[in-house]
């Protein structure tokens, strides 16, 4: 049996809700889009890095918002036109989604070879030191264009963007970038640690992120991640790129983190490219209905932690913590989560 923090959860009482617990599980659900998108595609560019940052980003096309912003960082291989399922559904719900594109691990690493030298050069990239370190920091020089966007006369997004909660997500390649600005502590050759410290992001969510390939001290590499974060990934999880992570090692950043609220969706039978879509891949066709219903409680269960942690709708917090997203997921995946005590 695996060992947790205590659990103590607070909240307002429903006595002062004025409301019964059946009616308290049922005054939530995770928002259905119901907001029409726009989408801007600016190719950013890093000056002080000499570095291109291309992103498409998904927003409500009306309302004055303001709307928390969500950065989304893909995987190995992918660029800015993926995951869009999670940007047109969380911009329906009113967010602000901001995909970014890693250039060195995006999908110029394979799209015009020959597909026998593909994952070759993949794997190529994923040990390319530089890529992991250009990618946290793309992920913030983000959040600087994002305020300027906030303050641009010429911007559809001028005084719509809830600079106060702002989040990071992405999958794989973009699960490390996540957990890195989200503050985990890393350990580079020659025994050197490093850690991002970016006050400006409220709460975020890691999908498939790669295990440590040094573990020595679990706790305290986690310890240093002090803002709430989901985790999700699946039964049937494993990648062999480096670092090779196997479904067990999924559960890594959950199981040691101990300083915020943290969560875990596993989804049965899930594989590494449920959270991407199978598109491309052997299979595809035969996964598609599958995949579909994955997506659809991915985007659920994820509006429900963005509404908990960066709207601050007590409804949602209470829906995660009390039975509601385990009943959503129902037979699809588990769902484990720890609260600290206060």
């Amino acid at each position: 049996m695996r060992s947790h923090i205590s659990f103590h959860v607070l909240g307002l009482t429903l006595a002062l809700l004025g409301m019964t617990h059946s009616e308290e599980q049922q005054a939530y659900a995770p928002l259905t889009p119901s907001m029409e998108v726009s989408v801007l595609k600016p190719d950013w560019h890093d000056v002080a890095r000499d570095r291109q940052v291309p992103a498409k980003l998904y927003f409500p096309k009306e309302g004055a918002g303001p709307f928390p912003v969500v950065i989304f960082s893909h995987g190995l291989g992918g660029s800015r036109e993926g995951y869009e399922y999670l940007g047109r559904h969380w911009a329906g719900c009113g967010y602000v989604s901001v995909h970014l594109q890693h250039i060195g691990s995006d999908d110029s690493v394979w799209k015009d070879l020959p597909a026998a030298e593909r994952g070759k050069s993949l794997q190529k990239a994923a040990a390319n030191l530089s890529n992991a370190l250009n990618r946290p920091p793309d992920g913030q020089f983000a959040l600087d264009q994002i305020e300027k966007l906030n303050t641009d006369e010429s911007s559809p997004l001028k005084g719509r963007l809830d600079l106060k909660a702002m989040a990071i997500a992405g999958h794989s390649f973009g699960g490390y970038t996540t957990l890195a600005l989200a503050g985990q502590t890393f350990m580079l050759p020659f025994f050197q640690s490093k850690r991002y410290d970016e006050p400006r992001l409220k709460a975020a969510i890691q999908m498939s992120a790669p295990a440590p390939t040094i573990r020595r001290d679990l706790d305290g590499t986690f310890a240093s991640i002090k803002i709430p974060v989901m985790h999700m990934t699946g039964t049937k999880d494993f990648l062999e790129l480096l670092p090779q992570t196997t479904a067990a090692d999924r559960r890594i950043p959950f199981d040691h983190m101990s300083q915020a609220e943290t969560y875990l969706v596993n989804f049965n039978d899930g594989d590494h490219f449920i959270f991407s879509g199978h598109e491309g891949l052997p299979g595809a066709t035969e996964r598609k209905e599958q995949d579909a219903i994955f997506h659809r409680l991915i985007c659920a269960s994820t509006t429900a932690f963005w509404d908990a942690y960066l709207k601050g709708n007590m409804a949602a917090k209470k829906w995660l913590l009390e039975g509601g997203c385990d009943k959503l997921l129902g037979k699809e995946a588990t769902f484990e989560k720890k609260v600290l005590a206060k």
